[in-house]
């Protein structure tokens, strides 16, 4: 029952972390800027990884698409590839868990569910490490940005995204993670029950066997005959 308990928790983990992840990529928000006048001339410039926008103090949003992926900056031509491997990966590890999840009732052999829980939960850690990085990556440029010195166009500030994305791929690993231990313990109370069920064994078997003295027993003395046919 413990078992199931916790792989309960580790899938409500790494679902909850996917669902964060593959909202990560669609949100506007990766890098914002403001730029403070009057209150009528009050800008927002905001960028991710398909568009950049601008939004006046009114709400109107003048956008304007990436022309060409090959025109891309390296960084976020990486970002968009690793964001996509991040939710692929995470969309079959979330397969493989319901299928190898001991609650459910298809998966085949007790073996082959644990296999497919740890394989879902290599797949989750390697969804995590791809957001995480990816976050990472488009962070860091965010960052190098701004405190150079020398750099002279409009700095921006990390957007909601990027703590969106961080925040799904912790989840991710660590319910990974968990699918991954389930191993151990599944094979742990497998050596358990086959000791259990030997020792049970040999202690029936040598319940009905028959001692060794008693299938080697000396050969009995001839009674002693007294009177006529008697002998010394």
């Amino acid at each position: 029952m413990g078992n199931i308990a916790t792989e309960i928790v580790a899938f409500v983990l790494t679902i909850s972390g996917w669902i964060l992840e593959s909202s990560t990529l669609p949100i506007d928000y990766w890098k914002v800027s403001s730029v403070d006048g009057t209150v009528i001339t009050t800008a927002t410039f905001w960028s991710n990884l398909w568009k950049t926008c601008v939004t006046d103090s009114t709400g109107v949003s003048n956008c304007k698409d990436f022309p060409s992926m090959l025109a891309l900056a390296v960084y976020i031509q990486v970002c968009r590839g690793l964001m996509i491997a991040a939710i692929i990966l995470g969309f079959f590890g979330a397969i493989l868990a319901l299928v190898g999840m001991k609650c459910t009732k298809i998966g085949g052999s007790e073996t082959t569910k644990a296999r497919l829980t740890v394989i879902a939960g290599f797949h989750f850690v390697l969804s995590g490490l791809c957001c995480m990085t990816a976050c990472s990556i488009y962070a860091h440029r965010i960052t190098t940005d701004f405190f150079d010195p020398l750099f002279v166009a409009q700095k921006f500030e990390l957007g909601a995204a990027l703590f969106i994305g961080w925040a799904g791929s912790v989840l991710c690993i660590l319910g990974g993670l968990i699918f991954c231990l389930s191993l151990s313990e599944g094979s742990s109370a497998r050596a358990e029950y086959s000791y259990t069920g030997a020792a049970s064994f040999v202690t029936a078997r040598n319940k009905h066997r028959k001692p060794i003295n008693s299938l080697h027993k000396e050969p009995e003395e001839p009674p002693r005959q007294f009177g006529r046919n008697a002998y010394v």
